[in-house]
């Protein structure tokens, strides 16, 4: 195993060889370029990188393309003799084909095997943004969280926290009292919003068996480190959902993972492909915490790599933190372009040789404007690099072969059968069960409690010819319950402050678990 991962080289007209060191793979990088450049190839050959350094990878697979890493290249395929010349040509003597160690990953559960995570873990920060709820909107969902929190009630799935939000509609005034208005606009509006997250798919990410962050950082039997591909061409139609999973992915590897300092390799690298839709309306609270994540997750040996079409799309002060970067070309078509052009290459240290911004116009498919930190974690200076080809197959792998994988996995059966546990539903359902039966036994030991006399008056007629009506202001048995005063007691003890018991949420507002 070499200390660093070979990117590519040049000919005549090129530079120095490029290598990504291991050293500093944790500083972050940033893969940009217009589509149809090479960002692709590009993350396939940094994942085998990786993969053959023994360093385990997510990352998403928004075309489809990436499936083709679990699979070794071969003389048949169509490029075969264009990569052999562009080893030849960039002095590539070690290169050859070969697979990589691949599991593959889907929330919807149809291409890889489910990843789910609960409510409760994804904390009221992230659900928020992926429900796009406004100020006041957020506000009730951290009171439902709140209460979950200190009474017990754990939001598994979807059901847990539409059946929390119903019980809170249904006591607003006394928790109005405490938490400040509880309108319930809001809490329908989130109900709607809920409702739209099921139509979307979005249901089948809540749920356990919930993911174990210690299956994505698995090595094999050789000790190369597991790629984690994520289907995500069909979760791309739900952009929010895409954004916010991943987060909460990279939140919680935050939360988990222990502070090692700068190791001699990462412990993982993370992969964010789309990376503008991170971003795209995200509130300044949620930007500034991703930033924070980003600059301390460096410690705890995690990589993070944004693959986006323009530099500009992600946040200044996260470019900022981005060392090692591969430029793929951008087209100057538009003025918008020409500005975008521009301050990519001023993000650069510039090389007297050449333009930078006349070579990310100019390289072709395949070719990029790389600068990778060299000793002491100092930028190097930019140069023009034709892109090594990749070991494993380009193109995806067929149907047919995905199954076989899938089935020969590890992860097979650990999380096909969705567990539905005794939750927040279950628990507010038996207890409107159970009062309804209460109020229902009071009423009738009441009436059979009554004197005789009572009873006839109350089943006489008056003049008119009806039935005496029963007067709901009896002094004897209890008014009837509702499914919200079923825990009145609850409520009363929360606003009394006697619970005493609080759960740590994160950075990102996830569950802290301390370990």
């Amino acid at each position: 195993m070499t200390d660093e991962i070979f990117i590519g080289g040049g000919g005549e007209e090129y530079g120095s060889p490029q290598g990504l060191a291991l050293k500093y793979a944790n500083r972050h990088g940033l893969i940009a370029g217009a589509t149809g450049t090479g960002k692709t190839v590009t993350l396939q050959i940094l994942a085998e990188g990786f993969s053959n350094a023994g360093v385990p990878v997510i990352l998403s697979d928004v075309k489809g393309d990436l499936s083709g890493l679990a699979k070794s290249g071969n003389a048949d395929q169509k490029l075969h003799d264009a990569f052999l010349s562009r080893a030849d040509e960039i002095g590539f003597d070690g290169y050859s084909y070969h697979d990589t160690p691949v599991t593959f990953w889907d929330l919807y559960g149809e291409q890889g095997h489910p990843v789910r995570t609960t409510v409760a873990e994804m904390g009221p920060l992230l659900l928020s943004r992926l429900l796009e709820l406004s100020e006041a909107q957020e506000g009730i969902l951290n009171i439902a969280f709140r209460l979950s929190d200190e009474e017990g009630l754990p939001l598994l799935d979807l059901k847990d926290l539409q059946s929390l939000l119903v019980w809170i509609g249904e006591n607003r005034a006394e928790l109005s009292l405490r938490y400040g208005n509880v309108s319930p606009a809001s809490i329908g509006a989130i109900q709607r919003r809920l409702l739209v997250l099921e139509n979307q798919g979005g249901a089948k990410l809540f749920g356990e068996p919930a993911l174990d962050l210690s299956d994505l950082m698995r090595c094999d039997a050789s000790g190369r480190g597991m790629v984690n591909i994520l289907a995500a061409d069909k979760l791309m139609a739900a952009p929010g959902l895409y954004a916010t999973f991943l987060l909460w992915l990279l939140s919680e590897l935050f939360e988990d993972l222990p502070e090692v300092g700068d190791p001699d390799k990462p412990r993982l690298v993370f992969f964010f492909d789309e990376a503008h839709l991170l971003f795209d309306d995200a509130p300044k609270a949620l930007v500034d915490k991703v930033e924070q994540v980003a600059r301390l997750i460096r410690s705890k040996g995690v990589g993070v790599y944004f693959i986006t079409q323009h530099p500009g799309d992600i946040p200044e002060d996260i470019l900022g933190q981005l060392g090692n970067r591969i430029q793929h070309a951008l087209r100057a078509f538009t003025a918008r372009d020409r500005k975008n052009l521009k301050l990519a290459a001023e993000t650069y240290r510039e090389n007297p040789r050449f333009s930078t911004e006349d070579a990310i116009r100019e390289v072709g498919v395949g070719e990029a404007v790389t600068s990778m930190l060299q000793k002491k974690g100092v930028p190097g200076i930019v140069e023009r690099t034709l892109i090594r080809p990749p070991s494993t197959q380009l193109g995806p792998i067929t149907a047919a072969e995905r199954t076989a994988f899938l089935a020969a996995s590890d992860m097979a059966g650990k999380y096909d059968k969705l567990l539905d546990r005794r939750s927040a539903y279950e628990i507010l359902s038996q207890r409107a069960s159970a009062a309804a039966q209460e109020a229902e036994a009071s009423e009738e030991q009441a009436e059979a409690d009554a004197t005789p006399m009572a009873r006839e008056f109350n089943a006489a007629r008056r003049y008119s010819g009806g039935r005496v009506s029963r007067s709901t202001s009896r002094s004897y048995g209890k008014p009837k319950d509702t499914f919200g005063s079923a825990l009145s007691e609850a409520v009363i003890k929360e606003l009394k402050g006697t619970t005493g018991r609080r759960i740590v949420r994160g950075i990102l507002g996830g569950l802290f678990k301390g370990r």
